[in-house]
């Protein structure tokens, strides 16, 4: 018998670490969505809010090549604890996320709560997420979180000359939870990545990180795909799933920071993440990057909220 998972939904409003404005609202959007499609869903499942530092982006940038640095850290911090707590209480932690610079946080917060275990990541997403502040053309904080959960630096590559400032709080960056690095190449697999620089491309062919093509996903099917990507995992005692929604085409929605074309339908979507959490080592879950300012008629916060919807009903994780 399917053992069931009970959701703690946990909301980032936070959009520090994007370069484009408006991933803060993405949530409230989804719940626009539910409001017009009638459901109970954010009645059934309370949310806890984590505090968000978006008064920051009034301010003056003091780190060029990693914005608003200090202010993430602390949203690392916050929601570090959280997903942590959530798990100690024998929760599922749903992670409903404005950019996806926090998901560092997130990564965080499972290896706190599991720290002599090995965790696995499954990251759906269009981009790599793999610059450091030594690499990031922009400096945005999103492009991160990854090099901040592998603990990578990347100065191989290194484009950029930081401030002595800079350096420590990217260090404290990585090493949240007293931690790092927190995952290991071999245990990190991508999902329609279609989009990355050349510093990035370094690593993945360096370190022979396995991507699942959107092409793949079409031509093999959702389901063959999402069991090879378990069994490629199979030494990983834990997982952790981050969807970014422009891992979605631009023909479904464009609401979302950095759209790129090549991405799967919702269906497919839908399919994967189901696919997933039906696997008893996936204990957190994570909806990023949605931003209704970029959308038409909410298309986007829609297509998500359908697919939190098949989360709950589908796989009875409630």
């Amino acid at each position: 018998m399917k053992k069931t998972k009970q959701i703690r939904l946990i909301e980032v409003k936070s959009e520090i670490g994007a370069g484009t404005r408006g991933a803060s609202l993405g949530i409230d959007a989804i719940k626009i969505a539910a409001m017009d499609y009638r459901s109970d869903f954010f009645k059934v499942h309370r949310s806890i809010n984590i505090p968000d530092d978006n008064t920051a982006l009034f301010g003056v940038i003091e780190s060029r090549y990693a914005k608003r640095i200090r202010n993430v850290l602390k949203m690392y911090e916050r929601v570090a604890a959280a997903v942590r707590d959530s798990l100690k209480d024998g929760k599922f932690p749903l992670i409903l996320s404005g950019d996806h610079s926090t998901a560092g946080g997130s990564i965080a917060g499972v290896k706190m709560a599991y720290p002599d275990s090995r965790l696995g990541v499954i990251w759906i997403d269009a981009h790599a997420d793999l610059h450091s502040p030594y690499t990031s053309p922009s400096g945005n904080l999103h492009g991160m979180p990854l090099a901040a959960t592998l603990g990578e630096d990347n100065i191989e590559n290194k484009v950029n000359d930081l401030d002595y400032e800079t350096i420590e709080l990217w260090e404290r960056l990585k090493n949240v939870g007293n931690i790092s690095p927190k995952v290991d190449y071999r245990d990190l697999i991508y999902m329609t990545l279609r989009d990355f620089e050349e510093q990035e491309g370094y690593l993945i062919k360096q370190h022979k990180v396995k991507n699942v093509t959107t092409s793949e996903i079409k031509k093999t099917g959702v389901t063959k795909v999402c069991r090879e990507a378990l069994k490629y995992l199979s030494h990983c005692d834990k997982i952790y799933i981050s969807f970014d929604a422009d891992s979605l085409d631009p023909s479904i929605s464009r609401g979302t920071g950095t759209p790129v074309k090549g991405g799967i339908n919702e269906r497919e979507a839908a399919d994967i993440i189901l696919e997933f959490v039906q696997n008893e080592r996936v204990c957190c879950l994570e909806f990023t990057e949605i931003n209704p300012t970029l959308d038409s008629e909410n298309v986007m916060a829609e297509t998500i909220f359908e697919i939190l919807q098949k989360v709950a009903r589908q796989v009875e994780i409630i």
